[in-house]
């Protein structure tokens, strides 16, 4: 037997979702060239930054300082040329030139300027290059399979990379609920408080992680009736893995003083649910019940049911409208004509 409590019950819906990596990347050399030698362990945790890979670097190397020779015979011969027209320069104003002679001159100053500049964009081009010789993670996370070699050439243009990183911690999940439920999704998202996704394990109802909800998407996918949501985890011990399925239950509020009994209370007939009451007289009676949903061992009762009322959670099924209703004794508790007997015979 059990009573009708009046508690504070959460607000929640359920939806199943999956895993899935707040980011990924796949990582693709962006020159071409030998894959010289790899930096990292399969299945390795890696940070931003970090150092994946390396291709064979002397092509790039020798390009650039092509480039810087270049640069230098073209700064030298901008140097000679802006001597020759500051010497033109003075001649003129002696009239031992022609204006011609002049124009020209500065004509191939401003050639020169425009091909050192060239040259100094060409080197940095060649710096660049050489630097993507040297493949770091642009995100932390954990390295996925190997999928080139060491010693393969690769290019820019291939499709598959060398490898992918996901970032696992942290980690979101995308779920999605029936398009009925998106009205009071949105109005406790409109409350401005942040709400508390949990992630449960499909099988055992074990919560894996605790979140907060991030994304309700911008439209019902009609073909389903149903809308998408995102939630994201701190995944410090990696219970939650890319591709994994789970429940997501997303709290939306709280209901004051809501009416609960044990799940084993309610009971479900020809006309729907009911409860056996337990009158004054103690007998059971049956009742009709209305049921919002249920929390863990809880169901919260929105209609039938007072507060302080008995309830029968035990033996159902053995009962008929108006037969009497024995409590059960807890185990090794001595039937009640035992103890007066024996208090009787103390006395």
């Amino acid at each position: 037997m059990a009573l009708v409590r009046e508690m504070d019950m959460p607000i929640a819906v359920t939806g199943m979702g999956t895993v899935v990596t707040v980011a990924s990347v796949t990582i693709h050399t962006r020159v071409d060239g030998q894959l010289d030698r790899v930096e990292f362990k399969e299945g390795q945790d890696v940070k931003a930054g970090q150092v994946l890979a390396r291709l064979d670097a002397r092509a790039y190397e020798a390009q650039l300082q092509q480039v810087q020779a270049q640069r230098a015979k073209d700064e030298a011969l901008l140097a000679n040329a802006r001597v020759d027209l500051q010497r033109y320069t003075e001649l003129i104003r002696d009239e031992a030139t022609t204006r011609q002679t002049l124009e020209t001159q500065q004509s191939l100053v401003r050639q020169l300027e425009a091909t050192v500049r060239n040259d100094a964009a060409q080197e940095n081009l060649a710096r660049v290059n050489l630097s993507f010789t040297t493949i770091a993670s642009p995100i932390s996370g954990r390295v996925g399979a190997r999928l080139v070699d060491p010693g393969n050439i690769v290019h820019a243009s291939d499709a598959g990379g060398l490898l992918v990183v996901n970032q696992i911690d942290p980690i979101a999940l995308q779920f999605t609920l029936p398009q009925e439920q998106f009205q009071a999704v949105n109005r406790a998202i409109n409350s401005g408080r942040p709400l508390q996704v949990q992630a449960l394990d499909p099988g055992t109802r074990e919560v894996l992680a605790t979140g907060e909800l991030t994304l309700l998407n911008n439209q019902i996918d009609i073909a389903t009736g149903t809308i998408s949501l995102k939630a994201r985890f701190a995944n410090p011990q990696h219970k939650l893995w890319p591709g994994q399925s789970a429940n997501a239950r997303l709290v939306l509020g709280t209901e004051p003083h809501a009416l609960v009994v044990p799940n084993a209370v309610v009971q479900r007939g020809q006309d729907g649910l009911f409860a056996y009451v337990v009158d004054e007289q103690g007998k059971a009676q049956v009742q009709p019940i209305e049921v919002r949903g249920t929390e863990g061992d809880l169901a919260v009762v929105t209609k039938g049911l007072r507060a302080g009322q008995r309830v029968v959670s035990d033996g159902q099924y053995r009962l008929t409208p108006g037969a009497d209703v024995v409590e059960a004794r807890p185990e090794g508790t001595p039937p009640k004509d035992s103890a007066a007997a024996r208090q009787g015979s103390a006395a």
